[in-house]
């Protein structure tokens, strides 16, 4: 039912809700102090004038505390104005929910005094001045507008909680996973720590005033609150730390399996110990937790044979990935003469040196944003620029293809060579296969291009060498720049590509004029044994 009103309502009214929600609330307290006076009168003999006098002045001061509680409503939920009117953004979100949320508890900050100061001690006043009553009897009175004032307090925290629910779950939508939610609160042991006692108080009172035959006076309406209080402290509170503990132990567990899992922890979870409501919220959470760790398992493992990129593709959108025309950045590396190794090694030691140069080389493409999209034996294929797409794939291919170099210089010397070539152009990325059986790759001329590129490596005697369709897609400036190399035929293509060899690297050789290009200096290269 309040649901149902709450919602309906933030569907009439949108941004104005909050406002005439509250509205609606503070109006409402005029009933809770007209039942109170009325709670007077089962102790306090009082004529229908003298009644309605207090009704009277009751509601007056109420309209005076109504006022002043709705101006400083507008002003504590101003940072959600801009998103309440339309500028609805996850910059504008995270404030509106800090107002919004922190507000009944922010409230009751300034409730309290004016509570007393505005209305219980005016009132109480009047009444023993109205009803000709003494002081002792002015402090009952007080004593009972507490009663009545700790009774209203939770009736409206409460009350404003259900109100700006729908508007919290609606903010909490926009809001950014990172953003900073930190709001005044009431905790939930205070809740049920104080709620039941007060409950108890209030009805202890009402119970022992209507059971009275005729009016007892003022001092019976003490005892009745002194024996209240002494029920609700001891057998009613007894009840409260019991129901309590029964709700927050499982709170924490769950707290506390959250911050593990926020560092990385999916095999926690949390011990489910009831039957009811939250035994079953327990059992789901480790259900999930046991599937994300079943995922993160997989995906571990799918990364280990594919990038980590692609299989978090794969794994959000199907093991078919449709083709997709982009511009990307493709590096064939190979290592000089490992054929001549392989001959005279056993399988065992060259799949142990293999991976040994991979895992030195791999996590250089990683870094400059690319991905080792295949091994073929000795050789090398990175892709830049897919799976993701990456305007500056050129800097980031020639970046990796210099470094990769220098690595393997520092790392073996003279004992090891690689031939390293860059082109770039439009290639088709996506799954290629079938009887079960897929890979994601790129496929096009960019593609066989660099791998010829690779091979005129050996022609030229350098290490690097880069196209002129990569060169001319470079955006930032190569260190030394690149030295051009005399055109050298590539299988397979018609044209003479143009080639070019960093400076960094020290290339440092003119290009032959007559285009023929230099004799092959290929020096002996082996892995070390």
């Amino acid at each position: 039912m309040i649901d149902r009103l709450t919602i309906g309502g933030y569907r009439r009214f949108g941004g104005r809700y909050p406002l005439i929600a509250l509205g609606v609330l503070f109006a409402g307290a005029h009933l809770v102090v007209l039942l109170g006076v009325a709670l007077l009168t089962v102790y306090q003999p009082m004529s229908a004038a003298e009644f309605w006098a207090a009704v009277a002045v009751a509601e007056a001061l109420l309209l005076v505390e109504n006022t002043l509680a709705l101006r400083d409503a507008r002003r504590r939920l101003a940072p959600a104005r801009p998103w309440l009117e339309g500028d609805r953004t996850p910059d504008t979100a995270a404030p509106a929910w800090r107002a919004l949320a922190g507000y009944p508890a922010e409230s009751f900050r300034a409730l309290w005094w004016r509570w007393f100061v505005i209305e219980i001690i005016p009132f109480c006043a009047f009444v023993t001045w109205l009803l000709g009553l003494g002081p002792p009897e002015f402090l009952l009175l007080v004593a009972g507008g507490t009663l009545v004032l700790l009774y209203g307090f939770f009736l409206r925290f409460f009350a404003m909680e259900a109100a700006l629910r729908p508007v919290l779950e609606d903010i909490s939508r926009h809001v950014a996973d990172d953003a900073d939610l930190s709001a005044p609160a009431l905790p939930v042991r205070w809740k049920l720590l104080a709620g039941p006692p007060a409950i108890a108080v209030i009805t202890g009172v009402v119970v022992a005033g209507l059971s009275q035959k005729g009016h007892s006076g003022i001092d019976a309406f003490g005892l009745d609150v002194l024996v209240a209080l002494l029920v609700a402290l001891t057998i009613s509170l007894e009840l409260s730390l019991l129901l309590a503990r029964s709700l927050l132990s499982p709170v924490r567990d769950f707290m506390a399996a959250t911050r593990r899992i926020r560092d990385g922890d999916l095999t926690t979870r949390v011990p489910v110990v009831s039957a009811d409501e939250i035994g079953t919220l327990g059992r789901s959470f480790n259900e999930t937790l046991a599937g994300l760790e079943e995922k993160a398992a997989l995906r571990e493992a799918f990364g280990a044979y594919v990038d980590p990129e692609v299989a978090d593709r794969v794994l959000r959108d199907g093991t078919v990935l449709e083709g997709d025309e982009v511009e990307v950045s493709v590096l064939f590396l190979d290592i000089r003469d490992f054929t001549a190794f392989a001959e005279r090694s056993s399988a065992r030691e060259v799949v142990e040196r293999l991976n040994a140069f991979y895992e030195l080389v791999v996590p250089v493409l990683v870094r400059h944003g690319g991905h080792a999209n295949k091994f073929v034996g000795d050789g090398l294929l990175g892709v830049f620029g897919a799976p993701d797409r990456r305007p500056d794939h050129a800097d980031r291919a020639v970046g990796a293809a210099i470094e990769i170099v220098r690595l393997v210089r520092s790392r073996y010397g003279d004992d090891l060579r690689v031939g390293v070539g860059v082109n770039s152009g439009p290639v088709v990325a996506g799954t290629i296969g079938g009887g079960g059986r897929v890979e994601f790759t790129v496929i096009g001329d960019a593609v066989n291009t660099a791998a010829r590129v690779e091979g005129a490596t050996r022609e030229t005697d350098d290490d690097v060498l880069v196209t002129e369709a990569t060169r001319a897609l470079l955006e930032r400036e190569t260190p030394g720049g690149f030295v051009e190399r005399a055109p050298v035929p590539l299988k397979g293509k018609t044209e003479r590509v143009r080639l070019w060899s960093p400076r960094a690297l020290g290339a440092e050789r003119a290009p032959d004029p007559d285009g023929a290009g230099p004799p092959a200096a290929i020096r002996a290269a082996r892995l070390p044994g």
